[in-house]
């Protein structure tokens, strides 16, 4: 592996753009957005949206399972939000609709994860990753619980080439993440039995939003003003008000109602017009 600087770029809470580097927080950029309900919900709440607390989130994220370091904890079985991204991919994997996700791993890159405990443990507790630095150690840990790190030398984040890979290594019920419309629209016209899920929404223009909207299976609104409206038209089921998520296609819908019939949560079912709005909405959407 070839020598590399040690720097890994998250666009965290707000689409703040974060830089870490050996372990420490060196930059915080503005936030997007003053305010997110589900940020006051972390295991280290961000209060206001402000660089300092954001700041104080990453690194308490740094401390407690060495998110950016050689040290990072890659399985988990928590669940962090009832229908994250990672929590939706972790039930669809015990309720054996899919076998493998592909993923961003800080530390690792693009990764193909065939069970729920790694898939938690990467994605429920980090989101944003815009580049990293790769770490023998944090690839080791992945392999050794049955992931495939597809870049290890570089650690890049291809999505595109991990849906690839991931069907090249025999798996047939595939997830993805996807940030990029372009690399949700790529992945589709490649290989649509992929199941997609659009993540990271907070920023899209109107033309961005409506190409995400038209390749994925489901769209996470994160405080996007533009996907709420889109989405929300012409989603067949909404799951969540405040950051909800919409399912755009039947394969999208299987699974939220799959994950809410094997629920223990009280839950409410009523026909309406979406998006159905009410609670606290990230502020502004854009």
């Amino acid at each position: 592996m070839p020598d590399q600087q040690d720097e890994h770029i998250i666009e965290a809470s707000g689409r703040a753009r974060i830089v870490i580097r050996n372990g420490m927080v060196v930059e915080v950029g503005d936030p997007l957005i003053r305010d997110c309900p589900l940020a006051k919900r972390f295991a280290y709440p961000i209060p206001e949206m402000t660089k300092e607390q954001i700041g104080a989130n990453i690194t308490h994220r740094i401390q407690a399972f060495g998110m950016c370091t050689p040290d990072r904890e890659v399985l988990d079985d928590r669940e962090f939000v009832g229908f994250g991204a990672s929590e939706i991919i972790s039930f669809g994997m015990r309720a054996g609709m899919l076998d493998a996700a592909v993923i961003a791993c800080d530390g690792a890159g693009t990764v193909i994860t065939p069970t729920p405990s790694l898939v938690q443990g990467i994605g429920g507790r980090m989101s944003g990753l815009v580049s990293t630095t790769p770490y023998p150690s944090v690839i080791r840990r992945i392999e050794e619980a049955g992931g495939i790190v597809v870049y290890p030398e570089t650690g890049a984040i291809d999505q595109v080439g991990g849906a690839a890979r991931a069907i090249a290594e025999g798996f047939t019920g595939i997830a993805t993440t996807v940030a990029l419309p372009e690399d949700a629209e790529a992945i589709r016209g490649l290989y649509p039995n992929v199941l997609i899920i659009g993540v990271h929404t907070t920023g899209l223009t109107v033309d961005e939003a409506q190409a995400l909207v038209e390749a994925a299976d489901l769209v996470t609104a994160c405080a996007s003003g533009p996907i709420r409206e889109i989405a929300g038209v012409r989603a067949l089921i909404q799951a969540g008000v405040s950051v909800p998520v919409f399912a755009m296609t039947e394969k999208g819908k299987e699974i939220l109602i799959e994950k809410i019939r094997q629920s223990d949560e009280p839950v409410l079912i009523k026909p309406t017009k979406l998006p159905a709005g009410g609670g606290i909405q990230p502020e502004p959407l854009i």
